[in-house]
């Protein structure tokens, strides 16, 4: 997608710091003044930009320090033809894949274990991204923008939202790609270090697989507009990654290769927000219970899932309802659209 394309589908780079700095204005009179004018300053700057996913620089990085400690990161990664091979996606914990608008799709990548040195393309974040992210607690939050009227619920929600106008030093545009599928974001700008394993408040379990299963050699999940193929290679013992019929790879790393694959059926439902022509903008629920497969050690597995609330992590079980492990190793979840 074109940055114009990002501008029909309303989605809106608009700094974020300014209401930083309106948290901070009550400490002294001194600092409201000087929040006042730089906010001033970046609204006009902001204004100019609706749909750029642009690098404003106007503000300084955020003190590291001052993110909830044992949180990771998650960093929300474009997912277009243009934005191909990605960088870091392979150093992923887990990943997520998402419907949004025009039947589309992107992925929200977390890491906890380990924090490649970068990650991108960096694209906007959505509704449901709040939601799913709720399980970590405070997590920190990588993207590049918002729709204008989501600004104010990421603003109130329980994450460390780092876009480039609150920590323009942790990202930069790459060369040889047109924006807006270049931003990049080097996660050492905004963690100190990765948290380690016990920030992945999934709910996931690993251990080894449960009797029976389904022998499976490949498996594909569709959007309107995106596809999602997984191979199972035994000799790297995970399931190569396809996107749109294209083998996925990547610029810094090997194929990803994901230990164990989730295809997590959830209600897809239009949001209360729309781009600039009036379309909504999928909303994912992933608060609930439901069905799944999931896939492991070359088998599909029946599986339901379960989560009561939104700061829970999500249960998987078998058909007769014993908890379902996880091979060791990344995890992608595809949320497809329940029948």
């Amino acid at each position: 997608m074109s940055a114009q394309s990002d501008k029909r589908n309303g989605v809106a780079t608009v700094g974020m710091a300014h209401r930083a700095r309106g948290r901070r204005a009550a400490l002294t009179a001194a600092v409201l003044a000087a929040a006042l004018t730089a906010s001033l300053t970046a609204g006009c700057s902001g204004q100019g930009r609706p749909g750029d996913d642009g690098v404003p620089g106007r503000t300084p990085a955020p003190d590291a320090s001052a993110t909830a400690a044992g949180s990771p990161l998650a960093v929300k990664i474009d997912n277009v033809a243009g934005a191909r091979p990605q960088t870091g996606l392979d150093a992923a914990d887990v990943v997520y894949a998402e419907q949004v608008e025009g039947g589309l799709s992107r992925l929200l990548a977390v890491y906890a274990t380990r924090f490649p040195e970068t990650v991108g393309p960096v694209r906007s974040a959505r509704e449901s991204d709040l939601e799913l992210l709720r399980q970590f607690g405070r997590p920190t939050l990588a993207f590049s923008g918002a729709q204008r009227r989501l600004l104010p619920l990421i603003d109130r929600a329980p994450v460390e939202a780092r876009s480039p106008d609150e920590a323009p030093d942790a990202y930069y545009r790459g060369s040889g790609r047109a924006a807006p599928h270049n931003l990049y974001l080097h996660p050492a700008g905004l963690l100190p270090t990765a948290p380690g394993a016990g920030a992945l408040t999934t709910g996931f379990r690993y251990g080894p697989a449960p009797a029976g299963g389904t022998p499976t050699a490949t498996r594909t999940v569709r959007y309107p507009a995106a596809r999602f193929t997984f191979t199972w290679s035994a000799g790297r013992g995970g399931w190569l990654v396809a996107m749109d019929d294209t083998p996925t790879t990547t610029t810094d790393g090997p194929r990803p290769a994901p230990a164990t694959v989730v295809v997590q059926y959830v209600r897809i439902r239009a949001s209360g927000y729309h781009d600039v022509l009036g379309n909504r903008t999928p909303y994912t629920e992933t608060v609930g219970s439901g069905r799944a497969e999931v896939l492991r050690d070359g088998r599909s597995f029946t599986a339901g899932w379960s989560r009561p609330t939104a700061g829970d992590g999500t249960a998987f079980t078998t058909a007769d309802g014993a908890p379902l492990d996880f091979a060791e190793g990344q995890v992608w979840v595809v949320f497809a659209p329940a029948p």
